[in-house]
């Protein structure tokens, strides 16, 4: 006995809804590979990126020796060799004292970290809400 159009259609729509299950585990299985290939690539990038940041603070730290003894050597030309060292020496010393003063400044305004500000403010909102303003 020949089948009828309407019971092809049910069979095949009975499975691909038997299918369905198979095709969205195939589907995570290739979003997940390819979100992995993509933070792979994208992790790769960012070690190469952060070492060659790494061997530029490297030479730049050399560049800042060279041109420390360059002062040195140019004040050397008018007073002696340890007065310009000194003088030098001293001069960086206060650099590093205010750099780390105010380092120590942000430091201390960021924390805690909690945004503080912004708890407060729901605070207030959720008051407001509730109708215990004061």
């Amino acid at each position: 006995m020949p089948e009828s159009k309407a019971t092809a259609e049910k069979r095949s729509l009975f499975r691909l809804i038997g299918d369905l299950p198979s095709l969205l585990i195939t589907q995570v299985r290739n979003e997940l590979e390819k979100l992995k290939g993509e933070v792979v690539s994208k992790l790769k990038s960012l070690g190469i990126g952060a070492g060659l940041l790494v061997a530029a603070l490297v030479f730049l730290f050399f560049a800042l020796c060279v041109l420390i003894a360059t002062a040195i050597l140019g004040i050397a030309t008018v007073l002696p060799a340890w007065l310009a060292a000194l003088i030098v020496g001293v001069a960086l010393l206060l650099i590093t004292g205010i750099l780390a003063a105010v380092g120590v400044s942000q430091l201390k305004r960021g924390i805690p970290p909690a945004p503080t500000e912004t708890i407060e403010s729901v605070k207030k909102d959720v008051r407001t809400i509730q109708g215990t303003e004061e």
